[in-house]
């Protein structure tokens, strides 16, 4: 994966300044306008752009690793600045008038909540519109929408998703949680909205990577299936909080005295091997990850398909990052003392993010495990399957 330094605008200056306003995020409940305005000058959303229009359209992984660096600045804010680069990425997969529209707004910032909640219902042209949307990360900044539904006629139906102007949206300010706050993730509501044709396209060719975007730009790029790349985007956030953890709780064994005890934490055996099990179990996710990363990669670029089965093992990858990060924040959580829960404290901040965060659906591993397995087996999973 490349360096920061590779990435337009991701700076360490850039992470730092997310970690400076991550409680005041958490408080306002969306990104502030600085790091909205800082995110439009860094270029970052310009990653994975087809270069038609004049993006970087790099390679997929690129995305990931400065998410995950982020995520030592703050969880909300890598989760939320992700998803409006991988939404560039899925834009890209429309077909190319959809794409003209919308990438003449710069930087594109569009939610994507995809649980087919809406019914497009068949008009001249396309479709009229109706429902409502759970978990629209970064709504509160978005100029566009992308929206899963079921469209056509009742004895035709057919996921779609479906594109719209922020103008067509109304936002329903239900975000009061105890983690991920800064992610604005409220409810939308569409009302009997006209998609025109051209701004849909559907779930199938998406999940399978032959979107009319993998033709139209002819890069291995567009031809990731889209499961893949969203788990394994999201579970970024994560690896990336349960490092920042790992340093935070280093940096507090130097220097905390253990009441009753009269010694220092570091030169207890247990507290050295609690950071050493981090550690390495952090090492063993990098490792999974590149496996993972790497043979998508290998099949995308050879112009094949990537099998229900390896998309099956990636999604069960990103669930597994997830679970293992989680794991090793409260490992070390539960070793810090009792002023680790004061708000002022970030470790607190990274641990009720990542709680939140590991409930996303794409995360649930029970679901995960048993769709890789049977995959594995070469036994048939739901048509529906998220895979």
């Amino acid at each position: 994966m490349p360096s920061l330094t590779a990435i337009p605008g991701i700076t360490d200056e850039f992470v730092a300044a997310l970690a400076d306003r991550a409680a005041t995020a958490e408080n306002i409940r969306r990104l502030p306008d600085a790091t909205v305005a800082d995110l439009a000058a860094s270029g970052f959303t310009e990653l994975l752009v087809p270069a038609r229009f004049g993006g970087e359209q790099a390679d997929f992984p690129a995305l990931l690793d400065p998410v995950r660096r982020m995520a030592h600045g703050c969880t909300s804010s890598a989760w939320t600045i992700g998803f409006y680069a991988l939404h560039n990425w899925m834009l890209a997969l429309f077909g190319e008038q959809a794409q003209q529209e919308a990438f003449g707004t710069r930087p594109f910032l569009a939610p994507a909540p995809l649980a087919p909640t809406g019914r497009g219902m068949p008009a001249d042209g396309g479709i009229r519109l109706t429902g409502r949307w759970s978990w629209a990360t970064g709504v509160m900044d978005g100029n566009w929408i992308i929206v899963g539904a079921l469209c056509g006629s009742d004895e035709k139906l057919y996921p779609a998703l479906a594109l719209l102007p922020a103008d067509d949206i109304e936002i329903v300010d239900v975000w009061h949680t105890d983690g991920m706050r800064a992610t604005g993730s409220n409810d939308v509501v569409i009302t009997d909205a006209f998609v025109p044709e051209h701004r849909l396209v559907r779930v199938t060719d998406i999940y399978g990577g032959t979107a009319p975007g993998a033709a139209l730009h002819d890069a291995a790029t567009y031809r990731w299936p889209m499961v893949p790349a969203l788990a394994l985007l999201a579970a970024m956030p994560a690896l990336g909080s349960a490092e920042r953890v790992t340093e935070l709780y280093a940096d507090r064994l130097a220097g905390r005295l253990l009441a009753y005890e009269g010694v220092m934490q570091k030169d207890k055996p247990i507290a050295q091997a609690r950071l050493a099990e981090a550690r390495v179990r952090l090492r063993a996710l990098h490792g999974l990850l590149a496996d993972t990363v790497d043979e998508i990669q290998g099949v995308v670029a050879a112009g094949d398909e990537v099998t229900r089965a390896a998309r099956g093992e990636a999604r069960l990858a990103a669930a597994h990052i997830v679970a293992e990060s989680r794991a090793v924040i409260g490992l070390l959580f539960e070793a810090s003392g009792a002023s680790v829960h004061f708000l002022d404290s970030p470790m607190q901040r990274f641990k009720r993010d990542v709680d939140v965060l590991s409930g996303h659906v794409v995360f649930d591993y029970d679901t995960a495990r048993e769709l890789a397995g049977a995959l594995a087996l070469g036994m048939k999973i739901p048509r529906t399957a998220m895979v």
